[in-house]
């Protein structure tokens, strides 16, 4: 039982891969199969788990996706932007919409928290949804 519990420890093995060792000891010990085979065994489950693009995603790994997500998706303008395309932005709704409507033009985006439409936290969660575009002259 030690081992199982260094190993696990080590490698940071879920208990899937934990139950799936103590079977492959058991074969070990029934069969005599060298222990190199079963330590390649672990070895390879533990990349395939690491490898696994379903695995949750850690905070970093969400933040990052979040960004790419906004930069596929086409920026939308706070300056000509009508109400229903701001309420599409996520954090965004009725009422500010409606403020950010109010208090344009917007020479840049971080106007937003400088006249006070948003607050700081709402604007660090749409600043990578939004753009002020300014007006060809």
């Amino acid at each position: 039982m030690i081992e199982f519990a260094a190993i696990r420890l080590a490698l940071k093995v879920p208990v899937v891969m934990l139950l799936a060792f103590r079977l492959v000891t058991a074969t070990v010990l029934a069969f005599r199969v060298p222990v190199v085979m079963l330590l390649a065994l672990i070895f390879t489950s533990t990349l395939a788990f690491a490898a696994n693009p379903t695995a949750p995603a850690t905070g970093a790994m969400k933040a990052a996706g979040q960004k790419v997500e906004a930069a596929k998706k086409e920026l939308i303008d706070i300056n000509t932007a009508s109400k229903e395309q701001l309420k599409s932005i996520p954090g965004i709704g009725d009422a500010y919409s409606q403020k950010i409507i109010d208090g344009r033009p917007y020479a840049k985006k971080d106007q937003l928290v400088s006249k006070n439409i948003v607050p700081k936290g709402t604007y660090d969660k749409i600043k990578d949804w939004i753009i002020a575009k300014q007006p060809k002259k």
